[in-house]
C-alpha cells in the first residue's frame, strides 16, 4: 500500500467521520434526537435548576398564610377532599413543584412567560417521574426536565421533545386560578397553601418580571404571532379531538350572561367566567372541571395558530 493510498484512506476515515450527526447539546441535555428545531430552543439565562423546583414542598393551613392577601392568585388544586393552593408568588420563583399527597402525585407548573399554570400527572408507563427547570424555552415556554431520565419536556404542549422519553405525553390535570379571597370562600378550613418556607430566599411579594404581564414586549421570539389581540390578552384554551380553541377574556366579558355554552371537537363545554381574577373554568356536561389551560394569546396561538376563537356577538 503506497504511501498516497494510505493517506486517501485517512482523508475518507476523517470525512466519514466529520460527516456524522454530531450529539448537540445545551445547558448539558443531549438533543441528538430533538422532535423540534434545535435553533428554537433557546436558554433562558439561568442555567439547569438555577430556578429551583420545590421538590418537598410544605404546605400550612390557610388562617396562618402570610402574606397573601385577598386579591392575591393561586392556583388551587383539589385532590379528594384536601384543597391545596399555589400562590402565582411563589411559582413565579419556581415554576415547577413537585406535589405528592396520600401517594397521589401532581405536577404543578407555571411558566411566567406564557402566563400558563399546568398541572400533570406526574407517573408515566408506571413509572412516578419527578422535574426541574431545565433553564431551556421554545417559543417562550418553559422546558421542564424530569429527573430520571432528563428527557426535556414542553409545558404547554405537555410532552417530551428530547431525550429517551421524547414523544411520550404527559396527562393533564384540572386545576383553577383563584383569587385568595374567593378560594378561602370555597374551601373553608380545608384548606391548605404552599409556604413561603421554601428553603431558599426570594421575595414572594415580587415579581421578578415587574410589569412583563401588561406590555407588549416579549423576551423571546416565537414561531407563530397574530395581532387579532394584544399579546398578553388573557385566554383560557383547550384542545379536544384534534380541535383547539380560545376564549379570549375580553370576549368572554363582552359576552351576554355569566355562563358561556359551547361547544369543540363535538364535545358540550361550559365556559364559567371570573371577572375578577381574571380567570375562566371549563367544564363538561356533567360539570366536570376540564384540564383547559389559562394563557397568554400569543402562548396559545404560537403553539396552536390553527385555533378557533370564540367572539361575543
Amino acid at each position: 500500500m503506497t504511501m498516497l493510498t494510505r493517506a486517501l484512506i485517512v482523508l475518507c476515515a476523517l470525512l466519514l467521520v466529520a460527516a456524522r450527526p454530531m450529539a448537540q447539546e445545551k445547558n448539558g441535555f443531549d438533543l441528538s434526537n430533538s422532535l423540534i428545531p434545535v435553533d428554537e430552543i433557546l436558554s433562558g439565562g439561568p442555567p439547569r435548576d438555577g430556578i429551583p423546583s420545590i421538590n418537598d414542598p410544605k404546605f400550612e393551613p390557610a388562617g396562618d398564610s402570610l402574606p397573601w392577601r385577598e386579591d392575591d392568585l393561586l392556583m388551587t388544586y383539589d385532590q379528594g377532599p384536601a384543597r391545596y393552593a399555589f400562590p402565582i408568588g411563589i411559582l413565579n420563583w419556581h415554576e415547577i413543584v413537585n406535589h405528592e399527597s396520600n401517594s397521589e402525585p401532581v405536577l404543578i407548573t407555571f411558566c411566567p412567560l406564557c402566563g400558563t399554570g399546568m398541572a400533570f400527572d406526574p407517573v408515566v408507563e408506571g413509572r412516578h417521574l419527578t422535574f426541574g427547570v431545565s433553564g431551556l424555552l421554545y417559543n417562550s415556554d418553559l422546558l421542564m426536565y424530569d429527573h430520571q431520565t432528563e428527557s426535556l419536556w414542553s409545558q404547554i404542549e405537555g410532552r417530551a421533545i428530547s431525550g429517551p422519553m421524547a414523544g411520550t405525553e404527559l396527562e393533564p390535570v384540572a386545576i383553577r386560578h383563584e383569587l385568595w379571597q374567593k378560594w378561602r370562600a370555597r374551601v373553608g378550613d380545608n384548606g391548605l397553601v404552599l409556604s413561603t418556607n421554601t428553603g431558599h430566599r426570594r421575595n414572594y411579594r415580587q415579581s421578578p418580571y415587574g410589569d412583563y404581564d401588561h406590555t407588549e414586549r416579549l423576551y423571546f421570539p416565537v414561531s407563530s404571532t397574530s395581532r387579532k389581540y394584544h399579546p398578553k390578552t388573557w385566554v383560557l384554551g383547550w384542545t379536544h379531538n384534534g380541535e383547539s380553541k380560545a376564549w379570549p377574556f375580553p370576549e368572554l366579558a363582552d359576552h351576554d350572561g355569566r355562563v358561556l355554552e359551547d361547544q369543540i371537537g363535538g364535545k358540550k363545554v361550559s365556559i364559567h367566567y371570573d371577572a375578577d381574577a381574571p380567570s375562566a373554568e371549563l367544564r363538561d356536561e356533567s360539570g366536570e372541571l376540564l384540564p383547559a389551560t389559562r394563557a397568554f394569546w400569543f402562548a396559545w396561538y404560537t403553539f396552536h395558530p390553527e385555533t378557533q376563537i370564540f367572539e361575543a356577538e
